[in-house]
């Protein structure tokens, strides 16, 4: 069994002394990331997937490999009428989410653990809005990289840094799109848009780090490499691999993402940098391990460094990461976490700490950061919150 390392976002201890009955998973999707959480499912103690619906029949063989006790069904109506299940969790292609939640509500309103984005369609706000308003039980947005180690210390340690973030920057240096079920990661109309699909999770991190609400994006993005030469049925990709995005907050600080989709020779996937008035602190976290080339040895440890400006001395310290969890996935350990948090609120102790509120701005972000890059103006995320 894992034992994480202590820490703000592990509460390994409070965990233990909340173990009541077996929490017990459906899952809708069980493409790649799917089976990332059922890996870590597994790793946690009295928990379990109970059953799955997943179409692709090579996908689903590999989840059945993963969760062998798990039985398949044919639908997510079959699904919600499996009556050992806790809760759900939705890992379907992004543009099934909205309906999937609406036929959850509509049927069997469980506690609901839905990836990321939200939503894609901005067209879609009206009924994300009826179902805040109506559903019963917790819902938890899957933002996976606030519970990296090294971010969630860098989150914690950030005020006290810097004095007071006054500016953030994101860095994501990693691998082109990987290949879906039915390619849906190579079009627009199914992800939102890159800066939608993937960015959100950073969009979401720099709310949460500043603790404010953004007032405007301007962005400039481009498909510059990736997938050009690659055609589906007629129809080329539309997704962008690099671009920037800046963000102006309601409280006067400011943060940037920076983004490129073709530069998996880096060491490090994801650096975050915050600065005030005290000083600087940075996060730097590698990628999945299983991209590390085996000739360059060992691959990174995710690492954090603060840089006072007063006496000045940079300090850098190594986060390492349980390899039972590097194993398990491929979000530096995060998904194990956010899961060990998640099941504590399906047994009842707690609330979800990434709210449906907080989902939804990120994807609202995305959206502007998509449209400011389209038209080269700036552009308000208010409109779909």
């Amino acid at each position: 069994m894992v034992r994480p390392r202590a820490g703000r976002l592990c509460a390994t201890n409070e965990v233990k002394e909340r173990r009541l009955e077996q929490v017990r998973y459906g899952i809708i999707g069980c493409g790649m990331m799917g089976q990332e959480h059922m890996r870590n499912i597994a790793l946690l103690p009295e928990t379990s997937v109970a059953a799955f619906y997943e179409p692709d029949d090579g996908m689903a063989a590999r989840a059945s490999a993963i969760a062998p006790a798990a039985t398949r069904v044919g639908s997510v109506q079959a699904l919600l009428a499996v009556k050992e299940l806790d809760c759900l969790l939705i890992v379907s292609p992004n543009h099934c989410h909205i309906a999937q939640m609406e036929e959850i509500a509509a049927t069997r309103a469980l506690p609901l653990l839905v990836e990321k984005p939200l939503f894609t369609d901005p067209g879609d706000a009206a009924k994300l809005a009826a179902f805040r308003d109506s559903y019963p039980a917790p819902i938890w947005v899957a933002m996976e990289y606030r519970y990296m180690p090294v971010i969630a210390q860098f989150l914690e340690k950030a005020a006290d840094a810097t004095g007071g973030i006054k500016q953030l920057s994101v860095r994501e240096h990693r691998f082109p799109f990987l290949e879906k079920v039915g390619d849906w990661n190579r079009f627009n109309r199914y992800t939102g848009g890159t800066f939608v699909e993937k960015c959100c999770h950073f969009f979401d991190l720099m709310r949460l780090a500043m603790g404010a609400e953004p007032l405007r994006v301007m962005a400039s993005a481009a498909q510059a490499v990736n997938h050009l030469d690659e055609d589906y049925d007629g129809a080329v990709p539309d997704i962008i691999d690099s671009g920037y995005a800046i963000v102006d907050f309601d409280n006067g600080t400011r943060a940037m993402l920076e983004l490129c989709m073709f530069a998996e020779g880096s060491a490090y996937q994801e650096e975050l940098s915050a600065v005030g008035p005290a000083g600087k602190i940075e996060a730097f976290v590698p990628g999945p391990g299983r991209f590390w080339p085996d000739h360059l040895g060992a691959a990174p440890v995710a690492k954090l460094v603060t840089s006072p400006r007063h006496p000045q001395g940079p300090m850098t310290h190594d986060i390492p990461v349980d390899p039972t969890l590097l194993e398990a996935g491929d979000h530096n350990g995060s998904t194990f976490y956010q899961h060990q948090r998640f099941a504590a609120v399906v047994r009842g102790q707690g609330t979800p700490e990434v709210t449906l509120a907080d989902g939804w701005a990120a994807v609202a972000m995305g959206m502007a950061a998509q449209e400011s890059a389209r038209t080269g103006q700036a552009v308000d995320p208010r409109q779909w919150m």
